[in-house]
């Protein structure tokens, strides 16, 4: 597929802030118009689905939970602090702690001279909050003495800080910074584009590479959030929604085809009962 280069003055999403820089729009992989053509198809109906939903994600996610007047630094420190604790915690649970973090005034500073039983307590019942409050607190001690009280703006210093992977670095990297430099995938983007067929992986760094191999960069922020809140409400893990998903017939791993067979079948085998039972009223008994 030919792409198309274009000068401009402004960045996309996913691109830093440059006076001019060359934007490449890509219209899909090289692998060919079949596979653009199924992920094009699909996302265009789960954008769909999802304009009609409201999903955890959507009024609790991360990008929610930071005090959108408090200073810059502060601001992405909190961005950070609730993508660390996000991880193996619901949504709901992870913006009350997050809540009460900043109800304590959530700060590098503040972090470090917090004792760790009471910080404990504050992210109680947060997953694994005991480790995670241990993080936090070396992590604002790092922040403090290596990156002069700020969050590193690199994928690499992200990932230098403890608890912190991939996934975490990227989105911190879109929400703090406004810079999209890889897709973020978690359980609902790396189980949501295998079940759909896009691709073929077996853990979610390799569906990072498959995705950014596979997606344009336009679509590198947004999937995110697109598969995030889908997999909330109706691509769960177990017993997805397939019935009242739109695509329910195109899906490869649709349970909603075998059920429309085995309704058919129930209707078939009623049908049958019924007609059989009509006949038996017609039998008379002749005279002899």
């Amino acid at each position: 597929m030919p792409k198309r280069v274009i000068a401009t003055s402004s960045s996309s999403e996913c691109t830093s802030s440059e006076s001019k820089i060359v934007k490449v729009e890509d219209s899909g992989n090289s692998s060919g118009n079949s596979e653009n053509a199924t992920w094009r198809r699909d996302v265009d109906l789960i954008r769909k689905m999802r304009a009609e939903m409201v999903a955890p994600v959507d009024t609790m996610g991360c990008h929610k939970l930071a005090d959108p007047l408090a200073e810059p630094k502060i601001h992405r420190f909190q961005v950070l602090v609730a993508l660390m604790l996000s991880s193996q915690t619901r949504d709901e649970v992870n913006a009350a702690a997050m809540k009460r973090l900043k109800d304590h005034g959530l700060s590098i500073q503040t972090i470090r001279v917090f004792p760790v039983t009471d910080l404990e307590r504050i992210l109680c019942p947060v997953g694994f909050y005991k480790r995670k409050a241990v993080y936090l607190q070396q992590t604002a001690k790092i922040l403090g003495e290596k990156f002069s009280g700020d969050i590193p703006d690199t994928l690499d210093g992200l990932c230098s800080l403890p608890g912190v992977g991939p996934k975490m670095a990227n989105l911190v990297m879109q929400i703090a910074w406004g810079k999209c430099e890889g897709i973020a995938v978690d359980t609902h983007v790396h189980r949501i584009s295998n079940r759909l067929g896009w691709i073929k992986t077996s853990t979610p760094e390799k569906t990072q590479k498959a995705l950014e191999s596979l997606l344009p960069k336009s679509e590198w922020q947004p999937i995110n959030h697109l598969l995030v809140g889908f997999g909330q409400m109706l691509c769960q893990p177990i017993k997805p929604k397939c019935a009242t998903c739109l695509l329910r017939f195109t899906c490869p791993s649709s349970t909603a085809k075998t059920e429309e067979k085995v309704e058919k079948l129930a209707k078939k085998s009623r049908k049958t009962i019924k007609i059989e039972k009509e006949d038996a009223l017609e039998i008379k008994e002749e005279p002899e």
